[in-house]
Formats: C-alpha cells, structure tokens, sequence
C-alpha cells in the first residue's frame, strides 16, 4: 500500500518505521520540516513538502498529530482524501492531563469523520504506545491493534494493514467504538504514570472469536 503519515513525533516515527519493514511505501509530512527529511531518512520513508502532496497518491492517510492539531490538519487534506481510508491514532486528553477531553460525548475520530466527511475515518493505533507501534512483537508476542470503522472496504483496508504490519487486527465495530478505544488508551496511559511504567505495556485478548481477528483476503484501497 501507499501510505501518507501525517506528523513525525513518536507515534509517527513508529509507524513508518514498521510500514516500512512490511514492505509498504510511505510517505511522511510535517510541520518540521528539516525533521520529516530525517525521520524519513531513517525509517527509509519518503519526505514531501506538504500534507497534500503527502495524501494525494495515498491509499490510506494516518493522521499521528496530537488531536490539538488535527482539526487544521483535516482541514488541510480534505480536498485530497475523499473516499480513502484516513486513520486518526491520537488520544485527546483534557488540559489536566487527568482524563480524556470528551469524555460523554463523541470521540475524537467521530469529530474527524466531521470534518472529513468524504473519507473513509478509521480509529487505531491509539490504544497501543509508540514503541510497541514500532516493535509489534517488543513484549514477546503478537500485539493486539483495536480499530473502528464504519466502512465495509475500509474495515479490510485496516485490518490488512494492521496485519501486515504484524498486530493482530481486532474488529472493535463501527466508529462510535472510538469511545471505547479512546478510553481504552488514556487508561493504558493513566496505569503507567500511577505506576511509574516503562511505557511498553500492550493489551491483548484471550478467546476473541476467529471472525474479530479474521484479515479479509482482498481489501479495496
């Protein structure tokens, strides 16, 4: 697949770096952009000069910028991204860091579909931290990839990526999921910073039925 990720912080650097191991070509863009030409340096992806020029040849578009900055960021490549797969990967916490910022009402990635309502909005990544992101086996087995999505052929476009990539693809449901996920993510985030962890700590289910983890022989892109 031709991927675009948007954002070159940990989340992103990550992702390239795995994208790229699973043979995929990726193309990174970021405000940075000195940085977008290192990270893609090192993750062998391809640096461009802006979002649109990074989305517009894209099969599938992950946004990995902080939520605080997603919105400009939609904004930015909706002309260029209606009917592809766009995955929003952020946790959106409140201004106290105690807690997610929408906490009883939409999710982060529903707010996205919003604002790119052309798009084929996806939620992942977000329950799992950057360096597991970047090492899916980091913990000595396969990492579980929670994702939500409303569209049938985006659903196999996920999960075939997710596959590849080497976590195995949970089928959480339809966007409104995200919820969950987001919730999900901040306790993951909330267990560490209690407990002072190494920030590598991943969920994974035991006794899924087959179909939640089945990876659909074709996707279209």
């Amino acid at each position: 697949m031709k991927i675009a990720i948007i954002g070159t912080g940990n989340v992103g650097s990550a992702l390239a770096t795995s994208f790229g191991r699973a043979g995929h070509r990726v193309t990174l863009a970021a405000r940075d952009a000195e940085k977008t030409r290192k990270v893609a340096a090192d993750t062998g992806a391809t640096p461009a000069e802006t979002s649109i020029q990074a989305v517009s040849d894209a099969d599938v578009v992950v946004l990995a910028v902080p939520f605080s900055a997603a919105e400009s960021v939609a904004r930015e490549v909706a002309p260029a991204v209606s009917g592809k797969v766009v995955i929003d990967a952020s946790n959106a916490l409140n201004d106290s860091y105690d807690g997610l910022a929408f906490e009883g009402g939409p999710s982060a990635a529903e707010r996205v579909a919003e604002w790119l309502p052309k798009a084929r909005v996806a939620k992942a990544f977000n329950t799992i931290f950057a360096s597991n992101q970047a090492d899916p086996n980091a913990n000595g087995q396969r990492i579980d990839a929670l994702f939500a999505i409303d569209d049938d052929d985006g659903r196999a476009v996920v999960a075939q990526l997710l596959d590849s990539a080497g976590f195995r693809p949970v089928d959480a449901g339809p966007l409104v999921r995200a919820r969950e996920l987001e919730s999900l993510g901040w306790l993951n985030m909330a267990i560490q910073m209690r407990h002072h962890g190494d920030w590598r700590s991943a969920i994974t289910f035991a006794g899924l039925p087959a179909r939640a983890i089945a990876v659909p022989a074709t996707a279209s892109v």
